[in-house]
């Protein structure tokens, strides 16, 4: 699990609620999942759950990637604190989190893109970001 300083936002991989308490000691309020092969994730009813099942390979509807974008941003704006989730948190959330972030910070989606993936490992897929840059516009 990954944060995006200075916000109160997180990513990362879903095997990270396997520590629910450890997710929520940081404060967590909101919980965006990204990932589109998995079941639901079984969470307190007082958290805020979205669930946007987005593909890694491509193909995802247009509105869905804006919606996943404009959540995040929301959520960053509204000083919410954030966990944003997929598979393994290397591609999906790490993408959706740099748009949003550029979007809020007025910096480049790649600026944005290498501020999410820090130091930490990623393997963002080309036609997820393809699509996501252009659904942007």
């Amino acid at each position: 699990m990954r944060c995006v300083e200075p916000f109160s936002l997180w990513l990362g991989g879903r095997g990270e609620m396997s520590d629910l308490s450890g997710v929520l000691a940081l404060g967590v309020e909101a919980i965006v999942d990204l990932a589109d092969a998995e079941p639901p994730l079984a969470l307190p009813r007082n958290l805020i759950h979205v669930r946007l099942p987005l593909a890694d390979g491509g193909g995802n509807p247009i509105w869905l990637m804006r919606l996943a974008v404009e959540v995040v941003e929301r959520l960053v704006n509204g000083n919410v604190p954030t966990f944003v989730c997929c598979q393994s948190g290397m591609s999906r959330s790490p993408s959706v989190v740099a748009l949003a972030l550029s979007r809020v910070t007025g910096q480049s989606p790649a600026e944005s893109l290498a501020r999410c993936v820090g130091s930490g490992p990623s393997d963002v897929s080309p036609a997820l970001w393809r699509e996501l840059l252009a659904s942007m516009r």
